[in-house]
């Protein structure tokens, strides 16, 4: 495995939207190996997801690290993800991102969601998220139609460089990890 570079702000892969993947490549050698770089990338950086764009690849992909029943924190890939909003109730809250280091902003997502998407074998499952899990599966859905958590806030009143957020609002119930 290998670390890949992240595209920062302002790079164009960033702002397109990305190409669904068909289910035969997910098979090939040199897909299952993006992802498994990607995992590595992600941990690397100390992020809880990574969306392909983010590492120049513009497909509808993405890891992330999704607590499982046991409590344990689980990598999964998402392929062609699809994302319903289970309900009305939106949440603002602290949002980072790999590709926007060092920056914190509060944006509001839906609370509830379910994904569809595939597995990296092209299986197709189903899951149904609250709170932090919904938002880092929302923000990287969003990676891969070309929309940054910038885009998102409804004010930059909460913009904060990382040393000031954990200074000032961390313990104002945000989350550490970037997305």
């Amino acid at each position: 495995m290998s670390l890949l570079k992240v595209a920062r702000m302002g790079h164009p892969v960033l702002r397109k939207t990305a190409r669904r993947l068909e289910p035969t490549e997910l098979r090939t050698a040199p897909l299952q190996k993006l992802i498994d770089d990607m995992m590595e990338t992600m941990a690397e950086y100390s992020g809880i997801g990574l969306a392909g764009p983010q590492v120049h690849e513009p497909l509808r992909m993405f890891v992330a690290g999704i607590e499982s029943d046991d409590g344990r924190l689980k990598v999964i890939p998402f392929i062609n993800p699809e994302i319903e909003p289970a309900g009305d109730v939106m949440e603002e809250d602290w949002e980072g991102c790999l590709s926007i280091p060092d920056i914190r902003g509060r944006v509001p997502r839906h609370r509830d969601i379910v994904v569809r998407a595939l597995d990296r074998r092209g299986k197709s499952f189903e899951m149904a998220l609250h709170g932090f899990p919904a938002r880092v599966v929302q923000h990287e859905t969003d990676h891969l139609d070309g929309v940054l958590f910038l885009d998102r806030m409804e004010s930059f009143t909460s913009l904060a460089f990382l040393d000031e957020y954990g200074r000032f609002w961390a313990r104002d119930g945000g989350e550490d990890d970037a997305l």
